[in-house]
């Protein structure tokens, strides 16, 4: 294979991520021509509405699955904390990178973070996770939705419709806005979206030339701990309808720690749990962490979300 095509969402952040792909791609193999295919994609375009009002993270996925299957394209890249929990039929990860920083953000011109803010401050972010934990830590902010790729967000923040605003800090970093960071929003009182940080390369399953291309990249310990995380979400039946949030590390014993929290965006109350595993069985120590969390009660939370 002399050429490969990825699919990739037209934002700043996205092409940036698919060109570090390429650029890994290109040094594992010599030869290798890697081209991109941008393609807006529904959750792109729609920006007035939230992505749970309109059909949740997989509207990021849709187009560059349907160039894939085309013929289009040969594999796309995503952040993995946008890729639904189940794959559609006929689709497979055939990689996960090392994982960036995991953490939250608190970007603000002003104040230096969370405990700075005035009472009523007005704080922006479209994230159900990030506005359950915000109300739990802060029940006085005024929250508001704040959709858009990072230079949009970064760019109302300084128009002064925010005091604040809330975004990953993989994201800005990578865009080289690390400046912009005033504080990270971090375990264990704060915990991030699965698999957050973390870029992964998808690929028809029925390609295993792409795949094996792909592999090369596969980074397994960023790969143990986003698949606890995941397997927790997949659990809970987590979407970007309900505040899910999970964080799992792997510990100098070769263990797999993982914290788990559902929250109400409503009202921010909100169940944790965490547990410690093998780092063989990820999956397994993912289902433990969401049957503690259901035994606290957060079934009742995902179901009113």
């Amino acid at each position: 294979m002399k050429t490969l095509r990825i699919a990739t969402r037209k934002s700043p952040l996205a092409l940036w991520q698919t060109e570090h792909v390429a650029g890994r791609l290109r040094a594992a193999h010599p030869g290798l021509s890697v081209e991109l295919v941008p393609l807006s994609t529904r959750g792109d375009e729609i920006l007035d509405r939230s992505l749970a009002a309109i059909g949740g993270k997989g509207l990021f996925l849709k187009e560059l699955e349907l160039a894939m299957q085309r013929g289009d394209a040969d594999c796309a890249v995503h952040s993995l904390k946008d890729v639904p929990m189940e794959l559609e039929p006929g689709f497979a990860l055939a990689a996960i990178l090392p994982r960036a920083d995991h953490a939250d953000a608190f970007v603000s011109n002003r104040f230096d973070g969370l405990d700075a803010l005035p009472q009523g401050a007005r704080v922006g972010t479209s994230s159900l996770r990030r506005q359950a934990q915000l109300r739990a830590l802060r029940p006085d902010l005024d929250l508001r939705d704040l959709r858009g790729n990072v230079n949009t967000r970064l760019a109302k923040l300084d128009a002064g419709h925010y005091d604040a605003i809330v975004l990953a800090c993989a994201g800005l970093q990578r865009l080289g806005f690390d400046a912009r960071i005033r504080a990270r929003l971090d375990a264990p009182a704060w915990l991030p979206a699965p698999a957050q940080g973390a870029i992964a390369i998808e690929t028809r399953s029925d390609d295993p030339r792409v795949a094996a291309l792909c592999a090369a990249l596969d980074d397994a310990h960023t790969g143990l701990c986003v698949r606890a995380e995941r397997a927790m979400n997949r659990a809970l039946h987590g979407s970007c309808h309900v505040p899910v949030a999970a964080l799992a590390t792997l510990g100098g014993d070769g263990r797999l720690h993982l914290q788990g929290l559902v929250g109400s965006a409503r009202d921010g109350h909100h169940v944790r749990a965490q547990a410690h595993g093998a780092a063989d069985a990820p999956e397994t120590l993912g289902v433990t962490v969401a049957e503690a969390l259901l035994a606290q009660g957060a079934r009742a939370l995902l179901d009113a979300g």
